[in-house]
């Protein structure tokens, strides 16, 4: 049985803003498949990033896979703006929208594809009702708003719990990690079931690029 490996995707949260379209193109250079492009409103998340136009301007320098994780209170006030901007994944927060099957409803009606996220203290039982409406969950192995945490290992046992409702259900969403990700313990997340590997530091600090992207898919290993 082959090894699994996982898609790569390079938060810009910690990108050198000041060349941002260059950073862009080193993600595809270095064979990471998705951008992830973390949304914070200061409110939700005690932070504030980027916001629609932030995509829109990515949008024309890459053919990546623009995965977009709102941390933001109201989720369901951003979904037109950012499908017009350009967006491929929009995930939001179950713990951020009361009524989270309708936010998901137009989301794809907007041209996406919907994805949720739970933080560290979030059971997965509470997306029982939705799975079925999902091509993306993201488990946050951090407690969101900043950059360069350390991992939370407990919350990695989230994964099996999912792959096995996924398989025994037949849903077809993918399963992301968010949070203290390293090259040293992408793979764990991997072996946990982690589809795609959302990282930072761990790629734009990285002296070579292209290899730290093979250890994030879990090639190297």
């Amino acid at each position: 049985m082959a090894k699994k490996t996982a898609l790569a995707a390079p938060s810009i949260l910690s990108v050198d803003y000041g060349c941002l379209a260059e950073e862009i193109r080193s993600v595809e250079t270095a064979g990471a498949e998705w951008v992830h492009i973390d949304v914070m409103d200061g409110h939700f998340a005690p932070n504030l990033s980027f916001g629609p136009k932030t995509v829109a301007d990515i949008r024309p320098v890459t053919k990546l896979i623009l995965d977009c994780h709102l941390m933001v209170s109201n989720p369901q006030d951003y979904i037109e703006t950012f499908a017009e901007a350009g967006a491929d994944y929009f995930t939001f927060h179950i713990e951020a929208a009361l009524h989270a099957n309708r936010v998901i409803q137009q989301i794809k009606a907007a041209g996406m594809k919907p994805g949720i996220c739970i933080v560290p203290s979030t059971p997965v039982h509470v997306l029982d009702e939705i799975l079925d409406e999902l091509d993306l969950v993201l488990i946050l192995l951090v407690n969101p708003g900043f950059g360069g945490q350390k991992m939370i290992p407990s919350c990695l046992e989230k994964l099996p719990k999912l792959v096995s409702i996924r398989k025994e259900s037949g849903y077809n969403f993918l399963l992301s990690v968010d949070g203290g990700i390293t090259t040293e313990n992408a793979s764990l997340a991997i072996e946990k079931g982690a589809d795609v590997i959302v990282a930072g530091n761990a790629f734009f600090t990285a002296s070579d690029r292209a290899a730290a992207v093979k250890k994030l898919k879990g090639i190297d290993y």
